[in-house]
């Protein structure tokens, strides 16, 4: 099968979260089953053109207003040659820093032109290669465009074998904008209504994207049944409900070759289910580094987060408000957290970190340190809100690392609650998010440890012998593929 993979990010060239990580390993993986994948996204500035190899001659793109000319630079994805990545090389709309935005402008003003010319530049790169995929495969808002052209214009010229799959990672970001900036997406005011693009009297990407693709995918089963709901669907959970019989959850697999405690070269020790004797050392040294009390009878609670309300930092770290300064007075027990984001919460972080003996934090991110926390911490916290899959409690089973989170999305779906009886389960799951649930389960965690040592060893082998590979993820969207086909163009 030939699949076009549409993106505003991909890893290892530009990424702010796990859509990035995703559709890298997701096309290495269909690569390696035998499909014909390709990826297309912008060269942004921090992408070296030196690197790249340019194919010759320019292309047009017929966003906004009038035809406008890119570059194409291609490179094949490291650790598959197999697939080729292709770069729209536009200096007006990418030769900037950031991919959607800077810290001065979190939301560039012209994203709708800038993401009109990558979805329009994605139809124009398959002209110009003469490849015409099976499937175009767009990823959140900043590419739903791509499944509105397919439908409304591209199917009739070129593509009519071609059908379209859509990816939500996050439902909380839809690409909504102003009326006044629709001539920019190059397309016929009869799809501003058409197309489902009318959002309140404004212009809605995901919303039109979730209108015409053949085929709606979440990264998780849970996270497909929550987006339907009022709570989370922010707004569009009439038109998901609509479009229920073509929504699939399939669950994000982890990149085993970066996340594996017994090969990983970023830890001070390996180890293994078998073998646990390197997560002692791991221990020691995260504590060493975070400026902790080395000790190993001291349970260690890891943090690596995006510090932003999704993630549930209010019920943590909200001063007078949130559970942690209660949890490291009252309990013995450490923190070791990595994280960058919100002003307020930062500063808060800093604050506590100057009160408490028992809580360190580094301000920002750090990749080797993030892995050395999965191995090192005995537990993981992850209170989010909502969470569409999350890979850091898949990390942490796999370094025997017991994840603390609350029962939503991805988390809901990869996590096993501790059976006290019994001493099953991988980790500690809660329901409310409030700083007396976090509180609370926290506490019985940190009671199991020094109560309940064997309980613990068994859900630590549990988690490590878990498989979150992405073989049985890829052959769900496989299968996914082949029902978009049938339903777009009368293909299987």
């Amino acid at each position: 099968m030939k699949i076009l993979m549409v993106t505003a990010e991909a890893v290892p060239f530009a990424k702010t979260g796990g859509l990035a990580d995703m559709v890298s390993a997701l096309s290495i993986q269909l690569a390696r089953e035998g499909h014909d994948v390709k990826i297309v996204m912008p060269r942004y500035y921090k992408i070296d053109r030196k690197k790249l190899e340019l194919l010759p001659g320019p292309m047009a793109i017929a966003a906004g207003n009038e035809e406008t000319w890119s570059a194409v630079y291609t490179t094949k994805m490291p650790g598959e040659e197999k697939v080729s990545v292709y770069f729209i090389d536009h200096e007006q709309c990418f030769g900037r820093d950031g991919i959607y935005g800077v810290p001065g402008e979190t939301d560039f003003h012209d994203n709708p032109y800038r993401f009109a010319v990558l979805n329009h530049g994605a139809f124009q790169l398959c002209r110009k290669l003469g490849w015409y995929p099976d499937i175009i495969h767009a990823h959140d808002w900043s590419t739903s465009l791509a499944p509105v052209l397919l439908k409304n214009v591209c199917r009739y010229c070129g593509f009519e074998n071609t059908a379209s799959v859509l990816t939500i990672h996050n439902q909380g970001y839809q690409g909504v904008y102003g009326k006044d900036k629709f001539p920019a997406l190059g397309i016929d005011w009869g799809l501003y209504y058409g197309a489902g693009f009318e959002h309140n009297g404004a212009i809605n990407f995901l919303q039109a994207g979730v209108s015409c693709a053949d085929m709606i995918t979440t990264v998780s089963p849970t996270y497909a049944r929550e987006i339907q709901t009022a709570e989370g669907g922010f707004g569009m959970d009439g038109l998901l409900r609509v479009r229920s019989d073509v929504i699939r959850g399939i669950l994000n697999g982890a990149d085993l070759r970066q996340w594996n405690p017994e090969i990983d070269k970023k830890i001070p020790a390996n180890y293994s289910a078998k073998d646990l004797s390197g997560k002692a050392k791991c221990k020691a040294e995260l504590q060493k580094r975070m400026g902790l009390e080395v000790n190993p009878d001291i349970p260690v609670v890891g943090i690596v987060t995006r510090l932003v309300d999704q993630k549930g930092i209010a019920e943590v770290f909200a001063p007078t408000y949130g559970s942690i300064f209660n949890i490291c007075a009252n309990m013995k027990v450490q923190f070791a957290i990595l994280g960058s984001g919100e002003t307020w919460c930062e500063n808060e972080i800093n604050t506590l970190q100057s009160k408490l003996p028992n809580l360190r934090a580094y301000i920002g991110y750090d990749d080797a340190l993030s892995h050395l926390i999965e191995a090192g911490s005995d537990f993981f916290l992850m209170p989010s809100r909502y969470e569409p899959c999350g890979l850091n409690q898949i990390y942490s089973m796999l370094y025997g690392t017991l994840p603390i989170v609350r029962r939503t999305g991805g988390l809901a779906d990869t996590v096993d609650n501790y059976n006290e009886k019994t001493g099953d389960g991988t980790g500690f799951v809660f329901d409310q998010l409030t700083p007396g649930a976090v509180y609370d389960t926290v506490g019985w965690a940190v009671w199991a440890y020094y109560n309940k040592k064997d309980h613990i060893l068994k859900m630590q082998k549990a988690g490590m012998k878990k498989t979150f590979g992405w073989d049985e993820a890829s052959s769900k969207y496989v299968q996914v593929y082949k029902e978009a086909l049938a339903r777009g163009c009368g293909r299987f």
